[in-house]
């Protein structure tokens, strides 16, 4: 599907790339399923552009409400697996 993603106007070309890129395979993650550890290594680069915790937050709760999918959630049941196994998150 096609989903808009919450983007800082700040953010330099290539950090928005980044950032793009984590989000589109936490939407992966639960339409197709991912490797764990690609995840991981997006979600390190998404935290060198957005740190705080309180801005991590705004921009997962406007993902989640675009998409349905939450970062959080994702992240967590990611670092629940062993390097290299898939991450495919289902419905219940």
């Amino acid at each position: 599907m096609q989903y808009s993603y919450p983007i800082d106007d700040s953010w330099s070309t290539d950090e928005i790339i980044k950032v793009v890129n984590f989000l589109s395979l936490v939407e992966k993650a639960h339409e197709d399923g991912i490797r764990r550890d690609d995840l991981l290594i997006a979600y390190t680069k998404f935290k060198q552009i957005v740190p705080s915790k309180s801005e991590e937050k705004q921009i997962g709760k406007k993902f989640e409400k675009e998409t349905g999918f939450s970062i959080y959630q994702t992240i967590k049941r990611a670092q629940e697996l062993k390097q290299g196994e898939k991450l495919k998150i289902k419905y219940k």
